[in-house]
C-alpha cells in the first residue's frame, strides 16, 4: 500500500516540509488510498462528525443500558460542572462528561463512531466538543480534528494495535486519548511536533492499562476510562502547548506500547477472566445480568 506516511517521524516532517497541518496531509492520504475526491473523503468525515454530535447529545439527555451497569452519569456530570463546585475546571469537566455520554450511548446500544474503536469511543468527541466552547473552531476546523485524530490513529494500528483483545487497554483508550490531545494541540494552534508531543505524553502515560469489563460487556470499567482519558488528553495537549516535551520520541511509545501489550497475560486483555472482571463483586454483577451463564471467554 502506498502512502505518505507510515509514522509520526514522518509525518511530522512531511507535514513541516510541506508547511501543511497534519490533517491536511491526512486528507491527502485518504484521498490517494481511497482513489476517492477531496470532496468525497471530507463529506464522510463531516458524516461522522454528525454522528458523534448526536451521540453527545443524547447522551447528555440521559441513557441506561440494558444491563444497569451503567447510564446516567453523564448527567450527573453536568448537573454538577453548573454547580460551580466543581475543582477540575469547566472544561476538563466538560470534556469528561461527553466522553461518558458518549460510551453510555455505546453501552446502551445506540449510535457511535468507533474512534479508534467502539469501547474508546468517547475520548475524541468529548474532547472536540468541550474544547469546541473554548476555541470556537469553524465547521472545518472541526472536521480537521478528526482528520488530525485520524493520522495518529492510523499509524497506531499500522505499526502497534488499537484492540483491547490484542494490546490492553491501553491500546484502546490510550490510543483514543493521545489521538484527541494531538487533534486539541492542533486546533488551538499548535505545531505538527507539539501535536507529536501531545500524542507521546498521553499514551506514555496510560502504559499498562488493562482490559478488565466486568461480565464481558463494555461498560465497566470502559466507560469512566473513557473519562479519564479525556481528562489526560486536555492536560496532554496543555503540556505541549506550553513547550514540554517527551524525552521519548512518539513512535518509540507507541512501539512500547505495542510490547507491553503482547506482554499481557490474556486474563488482562479482553477476556473477562481477570483485573476487575474477577473480583467478587465484578463475578457477581456477571451471575446477576447472565444468570449463572457463562460469558464469551470464560
Amino acid at each position: 500500500m502506498n502512502v505518505l506516511f507510515r509514522n509520526v517521524k514522518e509525518l511530522v516532517e512531511l507535514a513541516n516540509k510541506e508547511n501543511k497541518l497534519i490533517s491536511e496531509i491526512m486528507i491527502e492520504q485518504e484521498v490517494m488510498i481511497t482513489r476517492r475526491t477531496r470532496e468525497e473523503v471530507f463529506a464522510q468525515m463531516e458524516n461522522n462528525l454528525k454522528v458523534m454530535e448526536e451521540s453527545v447529545e443524547r447522551g447528555l439527555a440521559g441513557v441506561k443500558s440494558t444491563s444497569g451497569l451503567t447510564g446516567m452519569d453523564a448527567v450527573l456530570l453536568q448537573e454538577y460542572m453548573k454547580s460551580g463546585k466543581s475543582l477540575s475546571g469547566e472544561l476538563m469537566l466538560d470534556a469528561v462528561s461527553k466522553a461518558v455520554a458518549t460510551n453510555e450511548v455505546n453501552a446502551a446500544m445506540g449510535k457511535i463512531c468507533a474512534t479508534p474503536t467502539a469501547g474508546s469511543a468517547g475520548v475524541v468527541p468529548g474532547t472536540l466538543f468541550a474544547v469546541k466552547n473554548k476555541l470556537n473552531p469553524t465547521h472545518e476546523q472541526m472536521v480537521r480534528y478528526l482528520f488530525t485524530s485520524g493520522a495518529f490513529g492510523f499509524v497506531v494500528a499500522n505499526n502497534a494495535s488499537i484492540s483491547g483483545a490484542a494490546g490492553g487497554c491501553q491500546a484502546e483508550v490510550g490510543s483514543a486519548a493521545g489521538m484527541a490531545a494531538a487533534a486539541i494541540v492542533e486546533m488551538a494552534g499548535g505545531s505538527p511536533q507539539q501535536c507529536s508531543e501531545a500524542f507521546a505524553i498521553t499514551l506514555k502515560n496510560m502504559l499498562g492499562l488493562v482490559c478488565d469489563p466486568v461480565a464481558g460487556l463494555v461498560e465497566v470499567p470502559c466507560v469512566k476510562r473513557n473519562a479519564m482519558g479525556a481528562s489526560n488528553a486536555v492536560v496532554a495537549a496543555d503540556m505541549a502547548l506550553a513547550g514540554v516535551t517527551s524525552r521519548i520520541p512518539c513512535d518509540e511509545v507507541i512501539d512500547a506500547m505495542y510490547k507491553i501489550g503482547k506482554q499481557m497475560p490474556s486474563s488482562l486483555r479482553e477476556t473477562a477472566k481477570g483485573g476487575l472482571a474477577a473480583t467478587p463483586t465484578g463475578k457477581a454483577l456477571e451471575a446477576k445480568i447472565f444468570g449463572g451463564e457463562k460469558v464469551k471467554g470464560d
